[in-house]
């Protein structure tokens, strides 16, 4: 049996993500907040172990409208909870309510979580529910007047791979890097550089691409504890993302940064994710970087100068990183920066742009060459 699933991700990747799982065989269409697809609970759990730029991976349940407590509840009260949660069930509803007439977070919570338990208690003829067992996220999700119930199949965000323990200063996100992997025009095989490379991030996602690891095969699922997913797929989908990731491969993926304490943090993310050896990072002036061998791409996430104070010395970096494409013939450079002055600092236009956010900032990934 079919199930409608949503693989949530952050404004600007709807696509990026959907054509990761189409990558996988999985037909999926982009929408706003995430990318649409059919499919089995073993297809959910392979999405949740391969997918690099999406956030969760969410199990829709119920999609209607809204506009009174009332409807919300004996929306949720219709779905059918005794053939998803277990008698012992822990039950754990989170909200949202974004431009509607619902407009209190926790009312909505509290209904929904009601309708819950009101249909398990009729369903199951339980008195009350002891609630020890296993936690079952479910999200209601109230978006112009349109209420979404899903259930949590990732738990803790994607974004979680377990390489990176401690973050520098502005940390990027490992999905969004994955995503400006997969955007920019550098593919496994090619050299790639980051001079600004801060704690790894940017050269680990490179990295688990280039190597075709499974982006999620360290680390668990919530939906691993749900009692209605198939034991033994699960277990052989996890096995055989196991047997990928021991693979070896080859790949030129290294970097650099003037900051010795970043440099530290990226050499631990690089030795937890298991690239000990295999990327390498030093301490070096991107004023004075010049390389030698074959072209490649030069990745990076530079400083952004969000404070005044730091926007002078920003911007005075981003001339520098003109010149060291400049004295790089063949290379290429993409960047991603929330400084609309960025282009003009580093000397030219560029070639291509994209819309994206990191964060709350929105920003433009630059590819130059």
């Amino acid at each position: 049996m079919n199930h409608t699933f949503l693989a949530t991700a952050a404004f600007g990747l709807e696509g990026v993500a959907a054509n990761e799982l189409k990558r996988m065989g999985i037909a999926a269409r982009a929408e706003q907040g995430g990318a649409r697809f059919e499919g089995s609970f073993a297809d959910a759990y392979r999405a949740n172990l391969h997918l690099r730029t999406a956030d969760r991976v969410l199990c829709c349940l119920k999609e209607a409208e809204a506009l009174t407590f009332d409807q919300l509840f004996r929306l949720v009260e219709s779905i059918p909870w005794e053939n998803l949660l277990p008698r012992d069930a822990s039950i754990h509803v989170s909200g949202k309510c974004v431009r509607s007439r619902l407009m209190s977070v926790r009312d909505c919570q509290a209904i929904a979580k009601k309708a819950i338990v009101t249909r398990l208690q009729q369903k199951l003829r339980l008195n009350r529910l002891p609630e020890t067992g296993a936690e079952y996220p479910i999200e209601v999700a109230v978006v112009k007047d349109v209420a979404r119930i899903t259930l949590d199949m990732s738990g803790e965000a994607l974004n979680r791979r377990g390489y990176r323990t401690w973050n520098g200063e502005a940390p990027l996100r490992e999905t969004l890097a994955a995503a400006l992997v997969d955007l920019s025009p550098w593919r496994p095989g090619m050299r790639l550089y980051d001079p600004c490379c801060g704690t790894g991030t940017l050269l680990i996602e490179a990295a688990i691409k280039a190597s075709q690891r499974p982006a999620g095969v360290n680390r668990s699922f919530a939906c691993e504890k749900f009692s209605f997913m198939p034991r033994d797929a699960m277990a052989d989908l996890k096995a055989e993302a196991r047997l990928t990731a021991a693979r070896e491969s080859t790949f030129t993926i290294s970097g650099s940064d003037i900051d010795p304490e970043a440099l530290v943090l990226a050499d631990r993310h690089i030795k937890q994710a298991g690239f000990e050896g295999r990327i390498t990072v030093s301490q070096q002036d991107l004023r004075t970087l010049q390389l030698d061998g074959e072209p490649g791409l030069f990745l990076c996430n530079p400083p952004y100068g969000e404070r005044l104070g730091d926007q002078q010395q920003a911007r005075a970096l981003y001339r520098e990183m003109g010149l060291l494409l400049k004295r790089h013939p063949g290379w290429k450079m993409a960047v991603i920066t929330s400084d609309s002055a960025f282009e003009r600092n580093f000397g030219r236009r560029a070639d291509k742009k994209r819309r994206l956010y990191n964060g709350r900032l929105e920003c433009e990934f630059c590819i130059f060459g």
